[in-house]
């Protein structure tokens, strides 16, 4: 077993709930944020779930207190302002109180990062995005600046559609551009889990995909 707990925000999402079988498969001990803790179904000694919301910063503070990384899967709630800014600048804030330094995030394809060189299907989707979603989008471009700003050790894994299947398939991985339309919510949890350990991606925002 892994001594020191995992901070998970997001981890009853479409992504999260397979991130967390993953870091229980592996032996981790797991802090889940949830707004309404009676609602997480599964139960295991390793996971531990604390009551919260990411926009409050006593919250974040209170769940990332004795954790060895974080780890955030967040989705944005149907019909609230933007979650992402404002969720990252409390999880930074925190982490710099507890002295965490390992963040790993995942976002869109439409988030723009240095180095980037996007095919033509990956640019009309980050133009759709900004057009049809502008706040969320516009958000998450704000959420890649705070987390160049500061000094932790983060990864931010952009993605295209998530498949949520338990099906393992073969994973790229590209700093400039997408590889491929899907990935596999298993295969995406796998990578996240794996960077816990790996400084490879440490302070890039690599995108994955399934080939």
């Amino acid at each position: 077993m892994n001594t020191y707990p995992i901070a998970v925000i997001g981890g009853t999402g479409k992504s999260g709930t397979y991130l967390v079988k993953e870091l229980l498969k592996q032996s981790y001990s797991i802090r889940l944020l949830h707004r309404d803790p009676s609602k997480v179904e599964i139960t295991n000694p390793l996971l531990e779930v604390v009551q919260g919301d990411a926009r409050n910063s006593k919250a974040i503070e209170n769940l990332l207190q004795g954790c060895a990384a974080v780890i955030s899967t967040l989705g944005q709630p149907k019909g609230e302002p933007s979650v992402f800014s404002q969720a990252t600048k409390n999880i930074l804030q925190a982490m710099k109180k507890h002295g965490i330094k390992r963040y790993l995030v995942t976002t869109g394809l439409s988030v723009d990062a240095p180095g980037d060189h996007k095919n033509e299907h990956v640019q009309f989707a980050t133009g759709w995005m900004y057009e049809n979603y502008p706040e969320t989008t516009k958000d998450k471009q704000v959420e890649q600046e705070l987390l160049l700003e500061s000094n932790l050790d983060w990864t931010m894994v952009r993605l295209p559609v998530i498949v949520q299947t338990d099906e393992l398939f073969p994973v790229a991985v590209s700093l400039e551009d997408c590889p491929g339309d899907s990935i596999s919510a298993a295969d995406l949890a796998r990578f996240l889990v794996g960077q816990l350990s790996d400084q490879q991606y440490f302070r890039k925002s690599p995108f994955i995909a399934n080939k």
